[in-house]
């Protein structure tokens, strides 16, 4: 005997999806991109759509450019800088020793009241 459900196995919204009830697909290019390390990478951009002149490589992460030839770059990362190094940029070693000193200065007078 069957079951009562006459929709059994299907959801709601489910259906053929087809052009009739979404409407022609708009005409598109496939546009590739080439990254430092070589990665070609294929974006469908529609046929109007201003296409980027750099995309982000979906496998290393680098920048992307449609000139396999020369690729762009790879963007030079800056190394981590402590505390300190800013510190130094601010001031010379004669303004450190003189803060050091007044600092060493108070600390002992202080300590003897």
């Amino acid at each position: 005997m069957a079951g009562g459900n006459a929709i059994r196995g299907t959801r709601v919204g489910a259906g053929p999806m087809g052009e009739v009830e979404r409407g022609e697909a708009a005409p598109r290019n496939r546009i590739p991109f080439w990254c430092a390390n070589r990665h070609e990478t294929r974006v469908a951009f529609a046929s109007e759509a201003d296409v980027p002149e750099l995309w982000d490589c979906p496998r290393c992460g680098l920048p992307a450019g449609q000139d396999q030839q020369n690729p762009p770059p790879a963007p030079r990362s800056e190394p981590y800088k402590t505390h300190l190094a800013y510190v130094r940029e601010r001031r010379s070693d004669a303004d450190g020793d003189a803060l050091l000193e007044e600092a060493l200065t108070r600390l002992h007078q202080r300590r003897s009241v």
